[in-house]
């Protein structure tokens, strides 16, 4: 069943989240990122709603082919092209991956190759900009409103379409979840995996491909119109550049390692994952490098050292806390964390079948400190991004803010789902480590 209050959260999304998104992107294009004064404009009566949509791009020929041409080619590069870097990248796995079984007891086996469509996407990118010059590398900046456009209607017709195949022709009908209420389906998704063929994943390929691929072009698109405007790139727009680009190639790097996620192993794909991943991680995670294009940022360079100081500890908490908990899985706590062998909390835990197993939580290493600190290690690299911005405009801080929200609520989700699973094992754990992110405080 549906609470009241899911069903009044999800509405509100429903119905704002693609207004909150055009309304940051406008304000740039119009307002020169200030987030106050197109409310003022309105609430004056200086300007109304139809004068700034009528000021809006709208959705161009050149839009829709370069967006097709994007999506295809993301599309054959995760489909057709088996990966290749696994065979001669020491750590890296990738290739065929299984993931977690489902709540239908199925095995779904990937094809990891998302580093790989990265570095050939880049690989091209350059190439372009260097030598071939068939498009000019600021092409995502000039055509950003009418490719916002582009993006949500993939974004919508992917959503309508996975939940149009959960209730007439799903992957596998015991993987589906129905609620009765058209707008949570809708949202949370019907089918667990949808797929289409063997290997096009729909939740793996909205996930990592196109959105996070396109991350780190879209902030060099921005580079270069910085380039093109001031006849420099500011520290500020390198920062960014760079410490973005750390987190996307680890999430590549790392994608086997992504099947075992709560996105992957406990989300439906609906709404909340078509049209997030098309629209809502490409335009707002990409935030900073936007604002830096209308406000250039030259840090000083102890403040320039700090914030690459903060993204970098940020990064080292986050891959390292993860990492543990990874080795502690795979060894089943035969290994070491900081030199010493870890401690845990034994747990058991019933399936649906009836059947009873033993788990072991973590307590160790940084899981010691807070039961999610990787999460405070994203959001210290999360804040290093804004602070490369300044602070005259409260836009760039959106990411932080969204952020924090996200992680804490994705923190009491899973916390909800441990606390159904282990029972009074949760409690003894909790009791163990007693803080959510931050120690001490929280």
């Amino acid at each position: 069943e549906v609470d009241w209050f899911s069903l009044a959260s999800i509405l509100f999304l429903l119905m704002f989240a693609p207004l909150i998104v055009y309304y940051f992107i406008m304000s740039c294009d119009q307002y020169q990122c200030s987030l106050t004064d197109p409310l003022i404009d309105l609430l004056t009566g200086n300007k109304h709603l139809a004068d700034i949509w009528n000021k809006t791009p709208t959705l161009t020929y050149r839009a829709a082919g370069i967006y097709t041409l994007w999506i295809t080619f993301q599309v054959i590069l995760y489909v057709f092209v088996p990966d290749f870097c696994h065979k001669f990248l020491p750590g890296y796995v990738g290739g065929v991956q299984e993931g977690a079984v489902t709540p239908a007891g199925v095995v779904n086996k990937y094809e990891i190759n998302g580093l790989q469509a990265w570095l050939i996407t880049h690989v091209l990118w350059f190439a372009n900009a260097y030598y071939f010059h068939w498009f000019s590398p600021t092409i995502i900046f000039d055509n950003w409103i009418p490719l916002l456009w582009c993006a949500n209607i993939l974004g919508y017709t992917v959503s309508t379409f996975a939940m149009i195949k959960g209730y007439f022709f799903p992957t596998n009908a015991k993987d589906c979840k129905f609620t009765g209420n058209f707008f949570y389906d809708y949202m949370m998704g019907v089918e667990f995996n949808p797929r289409i063929g063997k290997w096009f994943d729909f939740k793996l390929f909205f996930n990592g491909r196109p959105g996070i691929v396109a991350w780190t072009l879209i902030n060099l698109s921005y580079a270069a119109k910085q380039q093109e405007l001031y006849g420099q790139v500011t520290n500020s727009m390198i920062l960014v550049n760079v410490l973005q680009g750390i987190y996307v190639l680890d999430f590549f790097w790392n994608e086997a390692w992504y099947l075992k996620t709560i996105d992957i192993c406990h989300d439906h794909f609906g709404w909340y994952l078509g049209w997030g991943d098309c629209v809502w991680l490409p335009y707002l995670y990409t935030l900073q490098g936007l604002y830096l294009v209308y406000h250039p940022v030259q840090l000083c360079p102890a403040n320039a050292v700090g914030i690459w100081l903060l993204g970098l500890i940020g990064y080292y908490i986050f891959r390292t806390t993860n990492h543990q908990k990874d080795l502690f899985r795979r060894t089943n706590g035969n290994c070491k964390i900081w030199g010493k062998k870890p401690a845990y909390i034994e747990c058991s835990y019933m399936a649906v079948d009836g059947t009873k197993y033993h788990s072991k939580l973590l307590t160790s290493g940084f899981w010691g400190w807070a039961r999610h600190f990787n999460y405070t290690g994203d959001l210290l690299g999360s804040l290093a991004y804004c602070l490369a911005c300044g602070f005259e405009h409260i836009l760039p801080y959106f990411y932080i803010v969204f952020m924090t929200i996200l992680l804490t609520h994705r923190c009491l989700r899973d916390e909800h789902r441990c606390s159904s699973k282990y029972g009074k094992d949760w409690e003894r754990y909790t009791a163990a480590v007693p803080y959510r992110l931050l120690p001490g405080l929280f």
